[in-house]
């Protein structure tokens, strides 16, 4: 039988992990820089065209329609209010 406190005491002492309190602004992100301020996030992106609207009720859901050229096309999608 293995001795578990020998085993815990053999071990080299070990960096404990210190969890950042803004993971946001601390880690890169896919869709460029990323800037916490108050509730809300600075994001830059570069992209090809920028579309505004409002999105609409569609049964319990919302819906934005976008143009037929963009179907197959990747987009991301940013709360402003």
């Amino acid at each position: 039988m293995v001795d578990t406190l020998a085993l815990n005491m053999a071990r080299p002492n070990r960096p404990k992990k210190v969890r950042k309190k803004d993971p946001i602004s601390t880690y890169p992100s896919s869709i460029g820089e990323t800037e916490l301020i108050g509730n809300k996030s600075k994001f830059a992106v570069y992209g090809e065209e920028m579309i505004e609207k409002e999105v609409k009720q569609s049964g319990n859901s919302g819906r934005i329609y976008l143009p037929p050229d963009w179907i197959g096309k990747q987009v991301k999608i940013i709360r402003v209010d």
